[in-house]
């Protein structure tokens, strides 16, 4: 069985999701408040308050994948600077392996005789 591949494979793909859903998010509430201003010249009391409900379990909704968005972007940040500081020790460590190289191989042989 192959691995599917899915948005959560990687911190971008679910930081791409997750923008995603804001933007659902978002839709559903400009949506409701239309709604609820229908219910409300139409005097549907009942609706009117369902329609609240759903609007303040929107906000809250909107207020944790908010706070999911900022916690992605931390470890992708976190993430780049693992990448790149593993990035600058092998690159560090490579230029170190070939000025030695390039010192011991440029070097002269000193004779104690020549004192």
């Amino acid at each position: 069985m192959a691995h599917e591949r899915t948005p959560f494979d990687s911190i971008e793909g679910s930081l791409e999701y997750i923008g995603l859903l804001r933007e659902a998010i978002e839709t559903a509430k400009i949506s409701v408040a239309h709604e609820s201003e229908r219910a409300n010249e139409e005097a549907a009391s009942r609706r009117l308050e369902a329609l609240q409900l759903i609007a303040y379990k929107l906000d809250r909704l909107a207020w944790h994948v908010d706070g999911t968005r900022r916690l992605l972007n931390d470890l992708r940040m976190l993430k780049r600077l693992l990448l790149g500081e593993r990035q600058l020790d092998a690159t560090s460590k490579e230029a170190s392996r070939n000025t030695a190289f390039v010192a011991v191989k440029g070097a002269r042989p000193t004779s104690h005789a020549a004192r």
